[in-house]
């Protein structure tokens, strides 16, 4: 697919990419699916309009070209999420390409995506979320592997952490004390508290890990030394789910959900909760609202003085 994607153009889409790594933060597998979808973009108009799309005809993009290349997507099959997500990325690039060959991108970012129906978070209870740890922690024979992988979901919960941003734990940040500096999405950087219980299944872990940490060195290992992959924490908590009857939404993204939720549960308000997930925006922390209307009608009942 890239072979139909000019050298300008293609320099253009690494420039880009450059930019965003560099200025914003973003992850490399945003990044990596930001590629994909600008390269399938341009592809498309190469082929819609039979020749090679270079800064110049990129520049001259129209409305109908937009209808087109959006039809194009629907007509694959594509959802209305992956359309708006695909349009999300063309919509940067172009943004960064106007600024830099000095056109008006208003064709592009005149697009609408289609609406659709946001997926709410789906946290489990507390009963669940500590029947989660429990569980994870008894999946291997190896009793540091165990320590390991209930170190690493206590994270999840205890702290409401990311899955990449626990295992991106170095060296240097042990041994955990009652709060911790998290380099978050877009370089977001943040303090979470450190709850005893976290502290110590790290500290269990560290004890009984067979590798040295050293300070630059990743504090969760697999199973030859090297960093600790994500699909191998996916894996140990669908173990755990399919023995504790839970659902598949039940995943390690779910125990940080979770931590919001039950955060909220007890009274937390939304802007401190915003700020210990690292969400750059509170409409993103307000999903939790509705995934706990029951409290919230409480509360409102409890607490207003016309409510009665």
């Amino acid at each position: 697919m890239t072979l139909m994607i000019s050298p300008a153009a293609r320099d253009a889409l690494e420039g880009w990419l450059a930019s965003s790594r560099a200025l914003n933060g973003t992850a490399e597998n945003t990044l990596t699916a930001y590629r994909g979808d600008v390269v399938d973009f341009i592809a498309f108009l190469t082929e819609y309009k039979g020749e090679a799309q270079g800064l110049a005809p990129l520049a001259r993009i129209t409305v109908p070209d937009m209808r087109a290349w959006m039809a194009h997507i629907r007509g694959g099959g594509a959802s209305a999420r992956s359309l708006a997500r695909k349009l999300s990325a063309v919509k940067s690039f172009y943004r960064w390409l106007a600024e830099r060959e000095g056109f008006e991108p208003t064709a592009v970012l005149s697009a609408r995506a289609p609406k659709f129906q946001k997926k709410l978070p789906r946290p489990l209870n507390e009963d669940a979320a500590r029947a989660m740890i429990d569980t994870v922690g008894l999946q291997s024979q190896k009793h540091w592997v165990g320590a390991r992988d209930m170190a690493v979901v206590t994270l999840l919960y205890g702290c409401g952490l990311r899955i990449s941003e626990a295992l991106g734990l170095m060296g240097r940040d042990l041994p955990l004390g009652e709060a911790m500096r998290i380099l978050g999405k877009g370089g977001k950087e943040r303090v979470v508290p450190v709850l005893p219980i976290a502290r110590q299944a790290v500290a269990t872990y560290v004890k009984l890990c067979p590798f040295d940490i050293e300070p630059n060195a990743p504090v969760f290992r697999g199973a030859r030394g090297g960093a600790l992959n994500a699909r191998l924490v996916q894996k140990v908590t669908e173990q755990a789910r399919l023995q504790l009857g839970l659902p598949a939404t039940a995943t390690p993204h779910a125990m940080r959900h979770s931590f919001a939720t039950h955060l909220l549960s007890a009274g937390g308000d939304l802007r401190t909760i915003q700020e210990l997930l690292g969400h750059a925006s509170l409409s993103t922390t307000q999903a939790y609202t509705s995934v706990d209307t029951v409290h919230l009608m409480k509360v409102y009942e409890a607490t207003h003085p016309k409510a009665g």
